[in-house]
């Protein structure tokens, strides 16, 4: 985790009406996002409704400015540069359902930019930019009733410059989304691990499994605090992580208990799920040893050691590999299988693994998988890809399920739609979308309403649950204690006591 994750959302702004300059309109095309997908009906940005930033109300240290070109209308707005500073417009909708907001904007500098969109003050999500020319920058299906909406952007990252926001229907959701194939990318896959994606596989668009992470086990903090909570309800699946396997955090006496933890919780009923924080080799670290996952903790080029010049680099990551392959060994020994997330969040830059771009990181994460699958024969894995842009996708012949993490505040218990629909396409076959990391919990509810049916998720730990690192008592912080309840006693939630026998499951091939 890193303190991105932290960032809370804030910002106070007035409201100004303007007038929409044109309606958006059904065109006569059909399409999806492939061939593979069923049709649905596309709604164009050519006859959307119009919003200059310049005539919203400033927020802050907001400022109207005209220097950069290819802006349209009198000016654009900058100078989200501190917390507060924003820009709010007021919208009208003629009809209640979802709508596209397409955030017409500029990176200042071109670097990667994300700021948050609040909707009549409640979270809608973020908004992204990496061009330092005005280009698109999309929110896709937010709910509004018919009426007028305070449409806020307020600074998360800032610095960029924002032309105009353009308003449309959502396109029809494709009549298949939640129609993913049960046959999982490794053909050898045990059959255990087939029937964990066969039953994830009948489940998906109808109920969502409930996740946690908790590094000490079955009866760690965390987990008690949801037992206490609930009345006796245990998440369904339980997130663990490697990281003190790795071989640098060993060196200095590091102890992985994750591995019996796995089995302990698999031979309860229940499901795991492995994310890696891979602690660099020790040449690499150059800052506190323990947080060598961080690439400023970190001097280690992925790219160097990808493309041959850093061949003793490649020789440390393969020692790390084989070390990381016994444990899933031994969890293949024990016949557990394993929704298995190894280089996460790659996109974002923060582990060294992403900090050399997409092109080493697939190189890698390919080389991960032919590893482990071809060289160790580990079946027992269904492979859950979370690098969180389309640009890093490897390919869906290593990819089972796409994972998000998403960790947008303070109690924002909205579905984050528009960061499912952004998974969806990423490829062009249908694949099972999770949050496979979350700060707050989302109402089931408002998932099934805007069709963003998780497969999972799974809470982080620690402060995203715990009010003291030492008591099981919750924080309320993220998620209420009373939201925690309505969650896990959804009936579109399943808790460990309501998952199947997993052992028994019959095994679907299509």
């Amino acid at each position: 985790m890193s303190d991105h994750k932290r960032v809370l959302i804030k910002g106070i702004g007035l409201m100004l009406c303007v007038t929409a300059l044109s309606a958006c309109t059904l065109t006569d095309g059909m399409s999806g996002t492939s061939d593979e997908k069923t049709e649905a009906a596309v709604y164009s940005w050519e006859e959307a409704d119009i919003y200059e930033a310049e005539d919203g109300v400033l927020l802050g240290g907001a400022l109207i400015e005209s220097s950069t070109q290819g802006y349209k209308g009198t000016g654009y707005v900058a100078g989200l540069a501190n917390e507060g500073d924003g820009i709010s417009l007021t919208i009208t909708v003629a009809e209640t359902g979802f709508y596209d907001l397409n955030f017409i904007s500029a990176s200042q500098g071109g670097d990667y930019k994300e700021n948050y969109v609040l909707i009549d003050g409640e979270s809608a999500g973020t908004v992204s930019v990496q061009s330092g020319t005005f280009t698109d920058s999309i929110l896709q299906r937010v709910y509004m009733e018919s009426g007028t909406h305070e449409v806020r952007m307020t600074k998360y990252w800032g610095w960029i410059m924002l032309d105009r926001v353009l308003v449309k229907q959502s396109d029809e959701l494709a009549a298949d989304l939640y129609q993913v194939s049960p046959k999982l990318v490794n053909p050898n896959a045990t059959e255990n691990a087939q029937r964990l994606f066969s039953y994830m596989c009948d489940i998906y668009g109808t109920q969502i499994l409930s996740g946690q992470y908790c590094d000490d086990g079955m009866y760690g903090l965390e987990n008690a605090a949801i037992w206490k909570a609930t009345g006796g309800e245990y998440p369904a699946v339980l997130g663990l992580d490697f990281i003190e396997a790795s071989p640098s955090r060993v060196a200095y006496g590091s102890q992985n208990y994750a591995t019996q933890y796995a089995i302990d919780y698999w031979n309860e009923g229940g499901i795991v799920t492995f994310c890696w924080h891979w602690n660099a080799p020790e040449k690499y670290i150059t800052g506190q040893w323990y947080s060598a996952f961080y690439t400023d903790h970190t001097n280690i080029d992925l790219a160097k050691i990808m493309n041959g010049e850093d061949q003793e680099g490649y020789n440390l990551l393969m020692r790390d590999i084989d070390a990381i392959a016994k444990e899933l060994q031994i969890l293949q020994d024990a016949g557990v299988p394993v929704l298995w997330r190894p280089l996460h969040e790659a996109s974002g830059g923060w582990f060294w693994w992403g900090a050399s771009g997409p092109e080493a990181y697939k190189e890698l994460y390919i080389l991960l998988y032919d590893k482990l699958t071809n060289e160790y024969g580990l079946n027992n894995l269904i492979w859950v890809w979370n690098g969180q842009d389309a640009e890093w996708y490897p390919g869906d012949e290593y990819v089972d399920i796409i994972g998000e993490d998403i960790y947008p505040g303070e109690r924002v218990y909205t579905s984050q739609a528009d960061t499912f629909f952004k998974a969806v396409d990423y490829t062009g076959i249908n694949k099972m979308i999770v949050m496979s990391e979350n700060g707050c919990l989302f109402d089931p509810a408002l998932a099934e309403r805007d069709g963003a049916m998780w497969g999972f998720f799974c809470t982080w730990q620690g402060e995203f649950v715990l009010k003291n690192d030492a008591l099981n008592d919750l924080s309320e912080r993220y998620t209420e204690e009373s939201m925690v309840r309505q969650v896990y006693g959804d009936e579109r939630v399943i808790t460990r006591s309501e998952l199947p026998d997993l052992l028994n499951y019959p095994i679907r091939t299509n």
